[in-house]
């Protein structure tokens, strides 16, 4: 896997290059060809946070997390154990489809070496029941703007507003990111 690393407000060392490049590549374990997609990572330091972003874009599949913390090799790490516990749910998720449907491709290696933190076939399963969707909303998209919406947003109080954008005649979502900003969310 080809990996992009940058640094915001830090300098980016050889040591943690590595550090992330070793953590990073113990993912291809999972998988039964090598990883050919460029994985993105962006390291920063915020008011003494260490953050650590990762995202790695598979065909049908976006691997992405996130961790901070006081101490940047932990974050990677934090990070790298987030990554696994993602790729394990998938994996779960699509083998169980691909053995409904009497497929045997499969995307993931199916027996993985014993991790520090393994998990059972049970725990597993029980994560893939987190996805459940216990309450749906349905309502009319009245076209605006993104200044609009951002308005309607802090006004009903959540972090991101599903709306009509009047410029474009699509969807759109706009949310507040973490550092106090917003965000857009378009359809290429």
């Amino acid at each position: 896997m080809n990996l992009s690393i940058r640094g915001q407000q830090i300098e980016v060392t050889d040591a943690l290059k590595d550090y992330v490049d070793k953590k990073l590549n113990k993912l291809e374990k999972y998988f039964d060809e090598p990883l050919t997609s460029d994985g993105n990572v962006t390291l920063s330091v915020n008011r003494g946070l260490h953050t650590v972003e990762v995202t790695i874009p598979m065909k049908g599949l976006v691997l992405r997390a996130e961790d901070e913390s006081n101490d940047m090799y932990g974050s990677i790490d934090a990070v790298v154990d987030k990554l696994e516990r993602q790729i394990r749910k998938h994996k779960t998720k699509i083998n169980r489809k691909f053995r409904q449907e009497g497929n045997l491709k499969t995307l993931f290696v199916e027996n993985v070496p014993a991790s520090a933190s393994p998990t059972t076939d049970d725990e597993l399963d029980m994560d893939i029941d987190d996805f459940e969707v216990v309450r749906t909303k349905r309502f009319l998209l009245k076209p605006m703007d993104v200044e609009e919406a951002i308005l309607q947003m802090n006004m009903i109080g959540h972090n991101f507003f599903v709306f009509s954008n009047i410029e474009n005649n699509e969807v759109n979502v706009v949310y507040k990111r973490k550092d106090g900003k917003y965000g857009l969310i378009e359809k290429e």
